[in-house]
């Protein structure tokens, strides 16, 4: 007698694929893979957009990842119902990926400009992608299983290599093709579309024999919508990325470009009168007199004293480097910028030059494109006098390894012996314990500190268009043998004062905390410190 126990186990197999059983696996397998890289690029554009609007990279990534993940499992649970139909299924749900995720960056950063957050809206869109792309595996396997049946382990690592593969192809697309050559709006109009071919091709052509005619109608017209929306988004690119800017920057625009580094916004600056702002990522960096006077504090407190060579960590707008020029006892300085586009711009934006200065002009300058921790660690051997760290502020991508031990320690080794080392360490406002791990972390590698904090313009005079006073800016002035006397030289300008400086080196002392604070380090990274 024949054992029938396990035939009710077995899918209904009917031979109505329009290619052989290998050739079929072949192209699912295929599908896995496209759809696999489609879904990390989503992935990997939400953490770049949300570390760029919202900031702090670490936290965004993991709140994003977290939150994908759990969403995932919460998809693959809910496909359990939508096996019977796996191939219709499997259609409808890379067409809803393929809007969605198309259109999330046009989307999130839309609600940025006009709405002025994106925190909450990119933790949903996070959760939705994440409970289509769960949905994929199950139905997936469903359909690996109806071409050819195998057993479950073998199906699960075929499956699985696929999937892994093209999470690599995809997030090495990312960051290297998609992010430079297509920027985040088109890189990710463009997966959409990719997505939404992969997946109706797939079920509209292999399992057309599982469809009734009826829903291979609708599923073909779902996909042309998809498309048809994701074209019409990719045509009006141009003109939403304008506005988006005009909405967050203004009105006045000149350049908005998205170097291999960041994103660089100027605004203004186009006459002698016109104010310009140069905005990295989404943050302001230069803004005529207010920033001029933050360049001030940062450099001349640090040039009372030999001066000869200077090294500059950061700084490629040239406002820093304007202010070491000042003195013509100066030999040699050497810029470390790790964007190109920026120290470009610096030299030849009408704007931007005329508020450094034309300091990159000087035959004293030497510029480096390079990143300053790397250049650092290549054993640059040659003594400075004075280094001028005009860093990212703390809690931006950078932050965490150019407010290291390591990276300070590195500095401390090309000081000259009687050399000082200044230090950007963000805003006070709000910040002191940030501050002053900042300050634990320099002490740690062996210097002494002198802290100051500076109001950002004179008299607290308000950046426009805000209507309160900005914060104060937080600096380090730091030397080997003792803490360094805050003095300024002959030379400065009349904007900085020795009374206002007097107010500055009291301004922290106050809110500096009972106990020693742990340096932040690559491994126990404490910047930004809560």
């Amino acid at each position: 007698m024949i054992d029938q126990r396990h035939r009710s186990e077995l899918p209904c197999l009917t031979p109505r694929l329009p290619v052989t059983a290998q050739a079929a696996r072949a192209l699912v397998l295929t599908a896995v893979f496209v759809c696999a890289a489609c879904g990390l690029v989503y992935e990997l554009e939400l953490v770049a957009l949300a570390s760029s609007l919202v900031g702090d990279s670490v936290t965004q990534a993991s709140v994003i990842l977290s939150v994908m993940v759990f969403a995932m499992g919460c998809g693959s649970l809910l496909a359990k119902r939508w096996r019977g139909r796996a191939a219709a299924a499997f259609a409808a749900v890379e067409t809803g990926l393929a809007l969605v995720g198309g259109l999330s960056v046009m989307v999130l950063y839309a609600s940025f400009a006009w709405f002025g957050h994106a925190g909450a809206p990119i933790v949903g869109c996070a959760f939705a992608i994440g409970v289509l792309t769960g949905a994929e595996v199950p139905l997936l396997m469903t359909l690996v299983q109806r071409v050819r049946r195998q057993d479950a382990g073998g199906a699960v690592a075929d499956l699985f290599a696929a999937d892994y593969v093209g999470a690599l192809v995809g997030g090495l697309a990312f960051p290297f093709l998609l992010l430079p050559h297509a920027g985040q709006l088109s890189g990710a109009l463009a997966t959409g579309a990719v997505n939404a071919v992969a997946g109706g091709a797939t079920v509209l052509w292999l399992f057309r024999g599982d469809l009734t005619r009826r829903a291979r109608g609708w599923l073909l017209l779902a996909n042309v919508l998809v498309l048809a929306l994701l074209a019409g988004a990719a045509a009006v690119a141009g003109p939403f990325e304008r506005a988006a800017r005009r909405e967050v920057y203004g009105g006045d625009v000149r350049v908005a470009e998205q170097s291999g580094v960041e994103e660089i916004v100027l605004t203004g600056g186009e006459t002698p009168g016109d104010p310009l702002r140069l905005y990295l990522d989404g943050r302001l960096r230069v803004s005529g007199a207010t920033t001029a006077r933050y360049a001030q504090a940062l450099v001349h407190p640090a040039m009372n004293g030999t001066r000869a060579r200077v090294l500059l960590l950061g700084g490629g707008d040239g406002q820093a480097l304007h202010e070491v020029l000042r003195y013509a006892d100066v030999g040699a300085v050497t810029v470390v910028q790790p964007d190109a586009e920026l120290l470009r711009l610096a030299r030849t934006d009408p704007g931007l030059s005329r508020v450094n200065g034309h300091a990159f002009a000087d035959l004293r300058v030497r510029a480096v494109t390079a990143d300053p921790f790397d250049w650092l660690r290549r054993g640059r051997t040659a003594p400075y006098d004075v280094i001028v760290a005009d860093l990212p502020g703390p809690g931006t991508t950078a932050g965490a390894k150019l407010y290291s031990q390591e990276f300070f320690g590195l500095a401390a080794r090309v000081l000259a012996p009687g050399g000082r080392l200044a230090v950007h360490a963000g805003t006070a406002a709000g910040a002191a314990h940030t501050f002053w791990t900042i300050e634990a972390t320099v002490s740690a590698v062996g210097l002494r500190t002198s802290p100051y904090w500076l109001p950002a313009a004179p008299g607290g005079a308000p950046l426009a268009p805000a209507t309160a006073a900005p914060p104060d800016q937080a600096y380090l002035l730091a030397a080997r043998t003792a803490p360094p006397v805050l003095r300024l030289p002959p030379g400065t300008p009349a904007t900085l004062t020795p009374r206002a400086l007097r107010q500055a080196a009291r301004a922290p002392l106050p809110t500096r905390p009972g106990r020693a604070l742990p340096p932040s380090t690559l491994l126990r990274p404490r910047v930004p410190a809560g």
